[in-house]
């Protein structure tokens, strides 16, 4: 992890910003020979495992509202790209970090740090490098983990027939931004969804038990409906959904807007596994670590089709979050 000094009267004092904050992790893997503190890391990959590989970039303002709190900043900004890792059954290993700070505050990276090695230490993962600069508040992860060849979930194996689940529920993220950007204080179960939108649960667990058993798995980030989609078309399949199927919190029903079921399919953060199941695989669903539900099932039919209890097909109006689309998360 290197720092880009502004002038020379500042470079100790951020070398030393890293050395108090992130070289001492309290996670030292076998296979990173050198770590933090050089030019680059030395790592040894495992002689019969794949790396996968991910790296996602969290804007102040846009993934996160600015008024979050640091500790679960830190948090977040390694969850989102552990939920990548469970996507793919991919056990955690090594992370990087490049961070932009409009100014070196102490107290800011000392909560970041603990929210951020605090996952760490529990998926056994290290941080081996990255960056540090004065500008605009950005955080920037890349972590590698390992898969056994061949076993990696994708997302283009999903076959008609087969069914479609959810880890835990969805929704509660989205709706949890919603009361947050209103600025108003907040009940009981209103902080419960807020809690899920700044310290999502990576499924590590869930997405290596499925390998060999799930036709394809991905992590709900951007929304169930954008999410899934990338599934179907990968797959060359459609899908059939149930909304009375699908799986949401006490806390979500409790103070769901009007247009319920179309705000848990298309808020992102959730940061749920969505995958699919072939017919006979079902048992594999008991011996998870969390909650799953079965909401549909895969078409030859293409495109993602949702219905009522009573059968009726319904029309969605967003499908999901996309930076680029002008509208607001």
């Amino acid at each position: 992890m290197s720092a880009q000094p502004r002038n020379a009267a500042m470079s100790h004092s951020e070398f030393e910003l890293i050395r108090r904050f992130f070289s001492e992790q309290g996670v030292q893997r076998a296979d990173v020979p050198l770590g933090i503190g050089d030019d680059a890391a030395l790592l040894t990959p495992p002689a019969d495992q794949q790396l996968a590989m991910s790296v996602d970039t969290l804007i102040a303002g846009v993934h996160f509202p600015l008024d979050t709190p640091v500790l679960a900043v830190g948090h977040k900004a390694l969850a989102v790209n552990l939920s990548d890792l469970a996507a793919m059954g991919a056990e955690p290993a090594w992370a990087t970090l490049a961070l932009s700070l409009p100014e070196a505050d102490e107290a800011w990276l000392s909560d970041f740090a603990r929210g951020f090695f605090s996952l760490a230490r529990k998926h056994q993962v290290q941080l081996v490098g990255g960056d540090t600069t004065c500008g605009p508040l950005s955080i920037t992860v890349q972590v590698t983990g390992f898969v056994p060849p061949g076993q990696a979930l994708t997302r283009s194996g999903a076959r008609p027939g087969d069914g479609v689940y959810l880890t835990g529920t969805v929704g509660d993220a989205g709706l949890g931004l919603r009361l947050q950007q209103q600025g108003e204080p907040h009940s009981a179960v209103g902080a419960t969804l807020i809690r899920r939108l700044d310290s999502p649960a990576p499924r590590i667990a869930t997405g290596i038990h499925l390998r060999g058993r799930a036709s394809s798995a991905i992590d709900v980030s951007d929304g169930l409906a954008a999410d899934l989609g990338h599934i179907l078309a990968a797959s060359g399949v459609g899908a059939e959904l149930h909304i009375e199927q699908l799986p949401l919190s006490a806390a979500f029903r409790e103070l769901a807007p009007a247009d319920a079921w179309q705000a848990a399919v298309s808020a992102g953060d959730d940061y749920e596994l969505c995958f699919t199941l072939p017919p006979g695989e079902e048992h594999v669903l008991t011996e998870l670590d969390c909650p799953c539900t079965r909401i549909g099932e895969i078409t030859a039919t293409p495109g993602l089709r949702w219905y009522d209890a009573r059968g009726n097909e319904l029309s969605l109006e967003r499908s999901g979050f996309d930076h680029f689309s002008g509208q607001q998360p």
